[in-house]
């Protein structure tokens, strides 16, 4: 008897899409990739969620293109952008967002 091996799309139908996934620490409940519906994985919806204070304490940011072969950590590059958005909008960085912030801005230069 064959046994059929089936693993869901995550990037479904759209075959060359760059998803960007957020790692959330729940304090003693732990930490979990946050889930997203296909269409709200874009960098642009990241950055905002995080801004609006969608994740409780978010840790890393992962990116990655299944049809490019690529997946990395996109941590340093999100937390300046969030500096940016933040100084654009002359307004303070949330303090939500200052400890991913001090933790991942200084491991890499903006693109």
């Amino acid at each position: 008897m064959s046994k059929s091996i089936w693993t869901p799309w995550i990037v479904a139908n759209e075959h060359n899409r760059e998803v960007y996934l957020v790692v959330d620490d729940f304090g003693s409940l732990g930490r979990a990739w946050r889930g997203s519906g296909v269409g709200d994985t874009g960098l642009e919806t990241v950055v905002r969620d995080l801004l609006e204070g969608q994740y409780c304490n978010p840790v890393r940011v992962a990116g990655f293109n299944v049809a490019e072969g690529w997946c990395r950590d996109v941590s340093a590059e999100v937390a300046h952008e969030l500096q940016k958005r933040c100084s654009d909008q002359m307004r303070e960085l949330p303090s939500f967002l200052q400890e991913f912030v001090r933790r991942h801005a200084g491991k890499a230069t903006p693109r």
